[in-house]
C-alpha cells in the first residue's frame, strides 16, 4: 500500500511528456491573459512613464499588443540568431526610453530590474492560463518550464539575483515586487478600465462601420475589464483594491476552461499562433472625386499621428522612426540617420504649418497646408518628406544593390500586420515597369503621386491600400 501510494505521489509530480514553456506561450488560449499581462507590466512605475513619454499606445493600442506579444514570440519561440537580434533590437529602442517623471522622478528603460519583471510577467502569464484554466502545472513541470525560460533570459545579461534561481522562488518574488515596487499607475488604471472604450477600429472590423464598430467596442471593453480584474494575482487586486465579483469569477471560468475544453481538442496548426494568411478583404469601388484632400487626411490620421490624439507632433514623428527602425533592426549608426531624417521632417512641417508656435499641427491645417505647398511649388516635398523617405529606402535596402525586392519591402511594412493582397498591391503600385524590384527612383515617385496626383489613378495612390 504505501509503495503503491507512493508510486502515485512520484506521477502525479512528474511533468507531463514533452513540457514545453516556448510551446505553451504560443498556444492561442495566451490571449486570454494578454490584457492582464499589459496591466501588471504597466503596474510597473519605469514601465508606465515610459508608456506615456515614449508610446504610442493610446493612439495605436493593436500595434502595442502585437509588439508585446510579437517580441515575446520572437524572443521565446525562434532559433538563436532571431533570438540574439530581438535582444539587440530592444537594447536600441529601450536606449532611449529615459527621462523624469512630472513628479521628479528619474526612469530608464534598461533598468535592470524592470528588464527582469518584464521578462517574468510573461513566464507568470503563461502559468497564470494554465491555472486559470483548471489545469496546472506540477513543481516539476513548472521547474522544467523556468529552466527553459531562464536559458533565453540570460542573453539579456541581467546582473545577478535579479531573476529568481527557480520556480519556487517565483510566488515570493511576485509578492515582493506587487508590495514594494508595483503601483496603479495612471498608465495600468487606463489600460484596464478606458483604453477599449476608445480603441480606433482594427482595419479587419471597418466593415462593422462606426455604429457597429461603437457597440462591439463597449461589449469588449465591459468582458475585458470583468475578465482582467478577475484574473489579477490576489495580492494584486488587495493592494490596489480591486474587487473579483461573482459574475468576474464565473466569466473567467466560462472562459478558461471554455478555450481549454476546446483548443486542446484541436489540432496543433489551428491550437497554436503560427504566421499564415487570412481571408483577402473585398475590394472597395475607387471614389470619382478628386482624392487628395481624402487621401492626406488619411495619412494624417494612420501614419503621422502615431499618438491618436488628433495633432502632429515632434513625438509623432519620432514615434515613425522608432517603428521605422524596429521593423528593419538597424544598428546603431543607420537608427541615428532615420532619426536624423525625421527630426529634420518635423522642422520643415512645424515652420510652415505651426502658425501660433504650440508646437503642434491639427488635421486641417496640415492638410490644408500641404495641398498649398505642392500646388505652389513643385519641389514642396523635398523639404522634409522624400529626404526622410530616402533615409527609410536607404534603411531597407539590406543588401545595399540600390533596390528593394518584396522581401526587403514586406519587412519595411511589417508584412505580418499587412494583409498578403494589400502588400501586394503596395509592392505592385511602386514596381511601376514590373520587373520585381523597386528602385529608389520608383519609391518616391510613388509618394510624390500619392500627395500631388488630382486622379486616384496614378500609381502611388493607393500605398495605404484601396480606399
Amino acid at each position: 500500500m504505501a509503495a503503491s501510494a507512493a508510486s502515485t505521489a512520484s506521477a502525479a509530480s512528474a511533468p507531463r511528456p514533452e513540457v514545453s514553456f516556448r510551446r505553451d506561450l504560443s498556444e492561442w488560449r495566451i490571449v486570454l491573459v494578454a490584457w492582464r499581462l499589459l496591466v501588471l507590466q504597466a503596474s510597473h512605475p519605469v514601465v508606465a512613464a515610459g508608456m506615456e513619454e515614449h508610446s504610442t499606445y493610446r493612439g495605436h493600442p493593436w500595434r502595442r499588443i502585437e509588439h508585446t506579444l510579437g517580441s515575446g514570440r520572437r524572443l521565446f519561440q525562434s532559433d538563436q540568431e532571431q533570438l540574439w537580434r530581438e535582444v539587440k533590437r530592444l537594447d536600441r529602442a529601450h536606449r532611449r526610453i529615459r527621462g523624469t517623471t512630472e513628479d521628479g522622478r528619474g526612469y530608464d528603460a534598461q533598468d535592470p530590474a524592470t528588464r527582469a519583471w518584464v521578462l517574468l510577467t510573461l513566464f507568470e502569464a503563461v502559468a497564470a492560463m494554465r491555472e486559470l484554466s483548471g489545469e496546472p502545472y506540477t513543481a516539476a513541470e513548472l521547474d522544467v518550464l523556468y529552466r527553459e525560460f531562464a536559458e533565453i533570459a540570460a542573453v539579456f545579461g541581467l546582473p545577478a539575483g535579479e531573476l529568481p534561481a527557480t520556480a519556487a522562488e517565483l510566488p515570493g518574488y511576485l509578492r515582493r515586487t506587487t508590495a514594494e515596487r508595483l503601483e496603479f499607475t495612471g498608465t495600468a488604471r487606463h489600460l484596464l478600465y478606458d483604453m477599449l472604450h476608445e480603441a480606433p477600429c482594427p482595419r479587419r472590423l471597418r466593415f462593422l462601420g462606426p455604429a457597429g464598430w461603437r457597440v462591439l467596442r463597449s461589449l469588449v471593453a465591459g468582458v475585458v475589464t470583468e475578465l482582467t480584474v478577475a484574473d489579477l494575482p490576489a495580492a494584486y487586486r488587495e493592494r490596489f483594491g480591486l474587487v473579483r465579483t461573482r459574475r468576474g469569477a464565473l466569466l473567467s471560468g466560462l472562459l478558461h476552461r471554455g478555450g481549454r475544453a476546446v483548443l486542446t481538442r484541436l489540432p496543433d496548426r489551428y491550437r497554436y499562433r503560427a504566421p499564415g494568411g487570412r481571408p483577402p478583404s473585398r475590394p472597395r469601388r475607387m471614389p470619382r472625386q478628386d482624392t487628395r484632400p481624402p487621401r492626406l487626411d488619411r495619412f494624417f490620421r494612420e501614419v503621422l499621428d502615431q499618438t491618436g490624439d488628433g495633432w502632429l507632433t515632434a513625438r509623432d514623428l519620432q514615434a515613425m522612426a522608432h517603428n521605422v527602425c524596429w521593423q528593419l533592426e538597424l544598428p546603431e549608426d543607420g537608427e541615428a540617420r532615420v532619426y536624423a531624417a525625421f527630426e529634420a521632417w518635423w522642422e520643415q512641417l512645424r515652420t510652415s504649418m505651426d502658425a501660433d508656435g504650440d508646437g503642434r499641427i491639427s488635421r486641417e491645417e496640415y492638410v490644408a497646408a500641404t495641398l498649398a505647398g505642392c500646388d505652389r511649388d513643385p519641389a514642396y516635398l523635398e523639404g522634409g518628406l522624400l529626404p526622410a523617405l530616402r533615409a527609410v529606402f536607404a534603411a531597407a535596402d539590406t543588401d545595399g544593390d540600390g533596390l528593394l525586392d518584396f522581401a526587403e519591402y514586406r519587412v519595411l511594412f511589417d508584412g505580418r500586420r499587412v494583409h498578403p493582397a494589400e502588400l501586394s498591391h503596395g509592392f505592385r503600385q511602386l514596381d511601376t515597369d514590373g520587373d520585381g524590384v523597386i528602385t529608389a527612383a520608383e519609391f518616391l515617385r510613388g509618394f510624390v503621386d500619392y500627395f500631388t496626383a488630382r486622379a486616384p489613378s496614378a500609381s502611388g495612390t493607393q500605398l495605404l491600400g484601396r480606399a
